[in-house]
């Protein structure tokens, strides 16, 4: 069910959006392809045959400035689209968390095939890159497979939360692989960031036995895994910096699901849980997951294409907001407070760490 500084909380539920909005390889030569392949006029424009071209007598200035409060749509419209992911994955509780990743990589991959066949970058990438495209595919499907998995065996409440510390993780990682600066304001922001898992998680030597209806056992096997998400989904993001533009977005995406499906594919294997599933409606919930996740993607590449990443990133902590309306209204469980709390804290630390990179980059 992010991306995005250091620190900035749309780094999160999808690693791999892209922070800018590159146009398509090929894009600008189209109209001189068009104008060598024989056009009656060389005046004429190929695009709308007019004479002189009307795109070209109005200046650029004129042009149609985005919606105020669209970007912050768009990023609304992407919480809720990742929240009704996350939902319907807990919802199909008969399928094992890695068979939902593979079918999500086979719909996706349907998707991305012609994207990158129209685009011409062709499949494999540049040779100095491959290493950090696998890296990209390996661990960004490992991401995805984990969060799933912590989905369904603790609430989603707390799976969601959890996932929020992927920032921390991400400027870390960033301090040590990329240079990137450290300040004492990371430093605190990630102790809010701990304090809030450590609400969520509640281990027994220090709240006993508080809070936890389900059995431990199971909530720390989905607490490792949600904190497993954060940990590879802000290693994805690093690699992605490290790469910059270099690399087609959709040839990313594009390792992302191919190297993801091999990966579900052995684990399955090993494990024996390939099966369809029993229940018409659950075959529909699998289909959605892949397409809500897919659109979640699609609206926070739009929102960061006409917003900046600071307001952006605190309309993104809109998807806690989500996850426990849903969590009460369609498992009618009321979170507790520790969950509540640990929310707070964690929610905290992603919006002051937006707040100080929106300020720093607003000098």
């Amino acid at each position: 069910m992010r991306p995005q500084d250091s620190a900035g909380a749309v780094e999160l539920e999808e690693p791999g959006l892209p922070l800018t909005d590159d146009a398509p390889p090929g894009a600008s030569e189209e109209p001189a392809a068009a104008e060598a392949a024989g056009a009656p006029d060389s005046g004429r424009c190929w695009l709308c045959l007019s004479s002189p071209c009307c795109s070209r007598t109005e200046p650029e200035a004129k042009k149609k400035a985005p919606c105020p409060g669209l970007g912050l749509f768009y990023t609304l419209l992407s919480a809720f689209c990742f929240s009704v992911s996350s939902l319907l994955v807990k919802k199909v509780q008969d399928v094992h968390a890695v068979e939902i990743s593979a079918f999500r990589c086979v719909l996706q991959m349907l998707i991305v095939l012609p994207c990158l066949i129209y685009r011409k970058t062709g499949f494999i990438g540049p040779k100095s890159h491959r290493i950090f495209l696998i890296l990209r595919g390996v661990l960004g499907s490992t991401s995805m497979m984990l969060i799933y998995y912590a989905f369904q065996t603790m609430a989603l409440a707390d799976a969601t939360v959890i996932t929020f510390s992927s920032p921390v993780f991400t400027s870390i990682f960033a301090w040590i692989c990329l240079k990137e600066k450290y300040s004492p304001w990371d430093a605190l922001f990630t102790m809010f960031t701990i304090a809030g898992v450590i609400l969520i998680v509640r281990p027994p030597f220090l709240f006993g036995s508080l809070g936890i209806e389900e059995s431990y056992s199971v909530h720390l096997k989905g607490t490792f895994a949600a904190i497993g998400h954060a940990v590879f989904a802000a290693s994805t993001l690093v690699i992605l910096r490290k790469m910059g533009k270099s690399v087609d977005y959709f040839l990313t995406i594009w390792y992302y699901v191919v190297l993801g499906l091999v990966e579900t594919v052995i684990i399955l294997f090993i494990l024996g849980e390939w099966s369809l599933p029993y229940c018409g409606l659950d075959r529909l919930f699998l289909i959605f997951i892949a397409l809500f996740g897919l659109g979640a993607q699609i609206f926070i590449t739009k929102a960061l294409q006409i917003e900046k990443a600071g307001p952006v990133a605190i309309m993104r902590t809109m998807d806690v907001v989500f996850a426990f309306i849903f969590q009460i209204i369609f498992f009618n469980n009321v979170p507790t407070w520790w969950t509540v709390g640990g929310a707070v804290c964690v929610v905290a630390s992603n919006v002051g760490a937006a707040v100080r990179k929106w300020y720093q980059s607003s000098k």
